[in-house]
């Protein structure tokens, strides 16, 4: 679960009682009112930013957050596996008589560094739950009622 961002004014705050004050992590969230851990990241954040103390007169509360949280929100990590297409396994799963284990023998042959079966059918089903529900209805659940 991500918080919500610091205003620009705490920021420049925490790097004023940084800078200026030399004041430590847990000293500078006592007195903005962050978890220690915040003022850590922001601090940080500066620094990968190249921000020096004290700021021009030229950085706006805009170019500020650009320069903080330009990359946020972007994955910073990747599969290591080739990503099926989730949609055409979807698909081709509603045809009679295919399994997820066929799909997957389909899949491993064409990529044998791939997703062992277990991941595969772990991610496939997060992948169907965020689908929008219908009537869902598997046939391996049918019931008879005689």
């Amino acid at each position: 679960m991500s918080a919500e961002r610091l205003s620009m004014r705490r920021v420049r705050e925490i790097l004023r009682y940084r800078f200026e004050q030399g004041l430590g992590h847990k000293a500078i969230s006592y007195r903005v009112g962050a978890a220690p851990s915040t003022v850590r990241e922001t601090l940080r954040r500066a620094a990968v930013a190249g921000l020096a103390w004290p700021l021009g007169a030229d950085v706006s509360d805009a170019v500020l957050e650009a320069a903080l949280y330009r990359a946020a929100g972007t994955k910073t990590g990747h599969r290591r596996c080739p990503e099926p297409d989730w949609a055409a396994i979807h698909r081709e799963l509603k045809r009679k008589h295919v399994t997820l284990q066929i799909v997957w023998d389909e899949y491993i042959a064409q990529h044998p560094e791939g997703y062992r079966y277990s991941r595969f059918c772990d991610l496939y089903r997060g992948w169907a739950a965020k689908l929008p529900v219908t009537m869902r209805a598997t046939r391996w659940l049918s019931w008879s009622t005689g």
